[in-house]
């Protein structure tokens, strides 16, 4: 593993390069026997929560990947060192939902376009056991505003947030199964698989999980390494190679298994949950795991401090967070949503470079260097903070004028219904 990302020389960087040869392939093949697995198991356990073990295994490398700049952190408590652990768990939020949302819609719309020769998905319509997940999204996202609040993340944040996801996975459990008349509709694999006899039929679910897991698990170092070392023969630079980059692969394996599911329009509510359910999962577990091991390498308990620009970075990913309930909350997904939110967030990186860019000529001193950047960086974050509030209060006026009421509590009432009607089944 690439245990100091900003220290890679050219040299150790081409080695680890050509190990994606065998590092990608193997990724994506571990990626698509757990996704089978999950397609499975929602037969036998609710589809909620079956997404949600599903994306607790794939996020196991951002979680390596977090927790290594989490341990460099605590050994050397520098406000850049700090910055670098908040900036990529909150670029590894950010991905979740300012790309991995608008590429699911446009992966329907292109086998769509390819199946049926029209362009006829306007929007990927939620079922009502969805708005479990959204909510706990919004639970999620809501937390980190206290954080941003207090300027600080400790081990009681920690506990309350690992008390969260304990919350959330215990509902999902009492959500009902998948009708069996679907297993019909599932590609070859999954329904090969829930045909065969019980003990073999969850045998086989059980080994999905294992070996896919186990694949993502054994691979995920070289995976990283090779596919980081890539990057920076590109020339990527260190920050967004930290923010953007290492984010973007650590969360391979959800991207595979969503846009596996998002070729389906059927299953397009699916991939949404994924990611979803991946974007809860670093909401709550991931954020509470950093203070746990920056307490550890630093040798004692204390609570680790956000001067403005990191409780900017970690405001901005709560109030994306906060959009995408806003514009889930009406239970489906609209092509201008999914191009708006992927305009905002790309526009952001894009002027985020660029202002590193133009700083660089002002001064030669690392010091005002540093400065300079740091008030630029902060402006591009307060300006997209903004613009995310200005669509969250307007998603919440048109569901008050055209909804009358929250479509969202509505199918939290019928998920919970069901739920009980399930229970006397």
């Amino acid at each position: 593993m690439i245990k100091n990302i900003e220290e890679l020389t050219a040299a150790s960087a081409k080695a680890s390069a050509w190990q994606s040869l065998w590092t990608f392939p193997s990724m994506i093949i571990s990626a698509l026997v757990i996704a089978w697995g999950a397609e499975s198991a929602q037969f036998l356990v609710s589809q909620a929560f079956a997404l949600t073990m599903l994306a607790l295994i794939q996020t196991l490398p951002e979680f390596a990947v977090e927790g290594v700049i989490a341990w460099n952190a605590g050994k050397f408590p520098t406000i850049t060192n700090i910055g670098l652990m908040t900036a990529n768990f909150t670029g590894a939020i950010r991905l979740l939902v300012g790309l991995g949302w608008p590429l699911i819609f446009a992966t329907t719309v292109i086998f769509n376009l390819r199946k049926n020769k029209k362009l006829s998905i306007a929007r990927i319509d939620l079922e009502d056991e969805h708005a479990v997940e959204v909510s706990g999204l919004f639970i999620g996202a809501t937390y980190s505003f206290i954080i941003v609040a207090k300027g600080t993340l400790s081990i009681i944040d920690s506990f309350i947030l690992f008390t969260i996801y304990g919350f959330y996975v215990a509902v999902l459990l009492k959500l009902p199964t998948r009708d069996e008349a679907q297993i019909a509709e599932l590609e070859a694999v999954p329904r090969f698989i829930l045909t065969r006899k019980r003990r073999l039929r969850n045998m086989l679910i059980w080994m999905c999980f294992l070996c896919g897991g186990g694949g993502i698990v054994l691979v995920a170092d070289p995976f990283l390494e090779s596919a980081l070392g890539l990057s920076f023969v590109l020339g990527v630079p260190a920050f967004m190679l930290i923010q953007w980059l290492a984010p973007f692969l650590s969360e391979f394996p959800e991207k595979i298994s969503a846009f596996y599911w998002a070729k389906s329009v059927v299953k397009a509510p699916m991939a949404l949950m994924n990611m979803t359910s991946s974007a809860i999962a670093e909401f709550t577990l991931l954020i509470a795991v950093i203070p746990i091991v920056f307490c550890i390498a630093l040798g004692r308990v204390e609570s680790i401090p956000f001067d403005w620009m990191h409780r900017a970075e970690i405001l901005l990913t709560a109030t994306q967070g906060i959009l995408g309930v806003a514009i889930l909350s009406k239970m489906k997904f609209r092509w201008f949503e999914a191009l708006g939110l992927f305009v905002l967030w790309f526009t952001q990186i894009y002027f985020q470079y660029m202002a590193s860019q133009v700083s660089l000529p002002f001064t030669t001193d690392p010091t005002s260097h540093k400065i300079i950047w740091d008030i630029f960086h902060i402006r591009i974050l307060e300006f997209y903070i903004a613009i995310y509030w200005v669509w969250i209060i307007l998603e919440l006026g048109i569901i008050l004028v055209v909804n009358r009421k929250s479509p969202l509590l509505s199918s939290l009432k019928i998920a919970w219904a069901s739920r009980l009607q399930n229970k006397k089944a």
